[in-house]
């Protein structure tokens, strides 16, 4: 029998279901769980990670249904996907299940809010208390390969301030894998993170402690409306953020550009908004389209990287744009 459009979308609704399943794993621990025990039943899993085992029985038999785990008779062990969902796996796909709940909860909020036009703010993000603690390693899984591989490369500005030996601000630094990558490849650089989540800072200084950086790298409360500086900064970082505050872009360019020494760099690394938005259906750009639909939840919208640079330029910076893929990273120079 041929297969039908209907056939299809079942097939494309069963992937974002088992998405599903391989979230409820990563979230709980459950699949680095059953990767130390190797084997387990179902109250040995239970035991070993402190959960309902009613639950567990289900999200074995629901995981297991959906290739994450093999079984003999009631003992259950990760399949090879089921051990590439760890968080501490190389290549982890976790990211891919974090983002795909968080799509989901947007994607909810948006029908609602559809009717009336509100827009609530970015504190949707933390209405889901399960996610908001993976957020800043679903980030650092989607983008640190493509800034140590695409970005650092295609930017002169990171070596040229290694060899200046300077300080390296990051503004909203999540659980600070930006920082970490930049000063694993740049030696002679210091760094600082800054942002506003308590739980980002705990886990920026366990990772930066982990990769031996903690000597170089430091983190602190602060955000990009709040913040305050132990001395002027020679690059200051805004990685995807800058579309959070761009209606105040004025003021904090003006601020930015107070806070850097002469020669210093203001990095702003953005999604590169289409100026012809024929191109959304291409593979690349529809994560992003359906992204724009989240940020203007959120009170914001993706940029074209040109007006970023004009922005930059009317507040006294000289302004290059770099093209990365579907990104863009902005340089604005203080003379």
């Amino acid at each position: 029998m041929a297969r039908t459009p209907l056939d299809e979308l079942r097939k494309r609704a069963q992937g974002a279901l088992s998405l599903d399943i391989a979230f409820i794993g990563v979230v709980n621990g459950l699949f680095s769980a059953l990767h130390e025990l190797g084997r387990a039943r179902v109250d040995d899993l239970a035991a070993k990670t402190g959960m309902d085992a009613g639950y567990l029985q289900r999200w074995c038999d629901a995981a297991y249904a959906f290739g994450w785990l093999e079984r003999d008779g009631e003992v259950f062990v990760l399949s090879d996907d089921g051990a590439a969902m760890r968080p501490e796996a190389e290549d982890s796909g976790m990211a891919l299940a974090i983002g795909a709940v968080l799509s989901a909860h947007m994607a909810e909020r948006a029908a609602g809010l559809m009717r009336s036009g509100e827009r609530p703010g970015e504190k949707v993000l933390a209405e889901r208390e399960t996610i908001l603690p993976w957020f800043g390693a679903m980030l650092e899984h989607n983008f640190r390969r493509s800034f140590e591989e695409k970005v650092l490369p295609a930017v002169p500005v990171f070596a040229e301030m290694n060899e200046r030996q300077g300080l390296v601000v990051d503004l909203g630094c999540g659980n600070g894998w930006y920082l970490r990558a930049l000063l694993g490849r740049c030696h002679s650089l210091r760094g600082l993170g800054l942002d506003g989540f308590d739980e980002n800072i705990r886990q920026a200084e366990r990772l930066a402690q982990k990769e031996a950086l903690a000597d170089r790298l430091h983190f602190a409360q602060g955000d990009i409306h709040r913040f305050e500086l132990p001395e002027p900064a020679d690059l200051i970082a805004m990685n995807r953020a800058l579309h959070h505050v761009w209606e105040e872009r004025g003021r904090l360019f003006e601020r930015l550009h107070g806070e850097l020494r002469p020669g210093g760099a203001l990095v702003i690394w953005e999604p590169a908004w289409p100026e012809d938005t024929g191109i959304l259906r291409e593979p690349p750009y529809r994560t992003m389209a359906f992204q724009n639909l989240s940020e203007h939840i959120q009170g914001n919208h993706f940029l074209h990287p040109e007006e970023i640079a004009e922005a930059l330029t009317n507040a006294g910076f000289a302004a290059t744009v770099h093209p990365v893929g579907t990104d863009a990273v902005v340089v604005g120079r203080r003379s």
